[in-house]
């Protein structure tokens, strides 16, 4: 995402003539897009968004747990009238 961010940064500051940018190739102002293209295959095909996105789940799972116990009154380890409010 920083990538796209930056690369529409510099084709905005390119296109006003805005800057140093505006001397600039435009092979140099959208190499940021590339970036980007190449960023998202290597993380698709390794996984790495897979797993990111699973860590999530995983916090969210254990965070609603945590809240459940709590509520009945129970500690972390499902134990009762261990558990402060």
């Amino acid at each position: 995402m920083y990538f796209v961010i930056l690369g529409v940064l510099l084709l905005l500051m390119k296109v006003t003539d805005y800057g140093p940018v505006a001397l600039w190739s435009w092979l140099a102002v959208l190499w940021p897009f590339a970036a980007a293209v190449v960023w998202w295959i290597w993380a698709d095909s390794t996984g790495y968004t897979k797993r990111r996105e699973m860590d999530k789940m995983d916090a969210r799972v254990a965070k609603r747990r945590e809240e459940n116990l709590a509520n009945l009154g129970m500690d972390a380890k499902g134990r009762r009238g261990k558990a402060k409010k």
